[in-house]
């Protein structure tokens, strides 16, 4: 399968990319600095721009069958990367005949009402920015989306357990993440869900099975 990775580049995007390939995908890797990505003979660096139209964006996706967007400007630009270029993506995807995309967000970025809690009280601007783009995507789109909303990432060891019943906002290695939204293109029930998440005691494909 071909899959276009926006955000390639990033702290998960980079880990993303590397157990992509290493699973036997093609990836193209969408990145500003794209000559930071080492190409092979399944990884394409690709110059992405999320500051261009759909028009060009949609340029960049290539033969990919699945779009997963993990871009992110690190509260540098929310509202032109975090947001816009969330949807813009969307419509490049929808416009190349893309259904599957898989959206990185934030725990309870649909939920405002929750935003005063732990460190989430910290990155109120950001999780508006995700509460906009996970709600573009569900509402204003026909793809076949999956969310997915961690807590705080820690650069750790992944444990390859999650769980998916979350009550508080807690941390997740990026590892974990990454695997999860693996596993979250591989499973079919996946599709047309929010799921959150935080590090657990369920193996991930049985925690991402029972949503």
């Amino acid at each position: 399968m071909k899959v276009f990775v926006a955000g390639a580049t990033g702290r998960v995007g980079s880990l993303l990319v590397d157990k992509l390939v290493n699973k036997g995908y093609f990836v193209y890797a969408g990145a500003r600095n794209e000559q930071k990505i080492v190409k092979s003979e399944k990884r394409i660096p690709v110059h992405l721009d999320l500051y261009d139209n759909e028009v060009a964006l949609q340029g960049k996706l290539a033969e990919a069958e699945a779009v997963f967007f993990v871009a992110g400007s690190r509260g540098k630009d929310l509202l032109q990367v975090d947001l816009n270029g969330a949807v813009k993506m969307m419509k490049a995807a929808e416009a190349q005949g893309i259904k599957r995309f898989i959206l990185l967000s934030s725990a309870f970025a649909l939920n405002p009402e929750r935003w005063n809690e732990a460190f989430l009280k910290d990155i109120t601007n950001y999780n508006i920015a995700k509460h906009f783009a996970d709600s573009w995507l569900i509402q204003n789109t026909n793809l076949d989306y999956t969310i997915l909303q961690p807590g705080a990432l820690v650069e750790e060891k992944g444990s390859g357990k999650i769980t998916v019943d979350v009550k508080t906002p807690r941390s997740n290695s990026i590892e974990n993440v990454v695997d999860t939204l693996i596993a979250v293109l591989e499973e079919p029930s996946a599709m047309r869900k929010v799921i959150m998440m935080h590090d657990g005691d369920t193996t991930i494909t049985q925690a991402i099975q029972s949503v």
